[in-house]
């Protein structure tokens, strides 16, 4: 299984018991979606690598509490300890209005209200506090907040996303 067909689904964190059990940090909105996992890829290296769950359930809010079938030490879980955890995207719960996934809108055409197309999105950028469609236009870059006072629809069987920018912004980066 290749990275690029997954989807991220938490890390590593911690052990739980002296039995190999760890803790994932799960990077989801709903986490108890994800409890009767009966497997997951495990990233060791460059190489995803399939684990088997004998036992998974909630630990806290979370925090997934999984029992490998490959994993029964305490050496054992630190040879993963860290790692992070792949699902295939086939996997991904069906998102539907303006709801979207950030993989799902890479190549969307950004339509604004005031601008028309303002670009295509060529990725997203989560490392601020902000998440932002970094958008392309010609050979100018935009930075477009991703939020739902900006968005107003999402087309994805047109591939646009509609957005409302606050004035100015779009001059920021185009000679308007």
């Amino acid at each position: 299984m290749r990275q690029e067909d997954c989807f991220y689904l938490g890390k590593i964190v911690s052990k739980y018991s002296f039995k190999g059990e760890v803790l994932v940090k799960l990077d989801t909105d709903d986490p108890e979606i994800y409890q009767n996992l009966e497997s997951v890829f495990v990233s060791l290296g460059n190489n995803l690598v399939p684990f088997f769950i004998d036992r998974c359930r909630l630990h806290k809010s979370d925090l997934l509490r999984i029992d490998f079938e490959e994993v029964k030490t305490e050496s054992d879980a630190d040879r993963i300890m860290g790692s992070e955890l792949y699902l295939p995207l086939t996997m991904l719960p069906k998102l539907t209005g303006n709801k979207f996934y950030f993989h799902e809108v890479i190549g969307f055409t950004v339509m604004d209200a005031v601008h028309g197309d303002i670009g295509t999105i060529q990725g997203i950028n989560d490392s601020t506090s902000q998440a932002l469609f970094e958008v392309l236009k010609g050979d100018k870059q935009l930075l477009i907040p991703i939020t739902d006072a900006i968005i107003t629809k999402v087309d994805r069987e047109n591939k646009t996303i509609q957005v409302s920018t606050p004035e100015g912004l779009v001059g920021l980066y185009l000679d308007l």
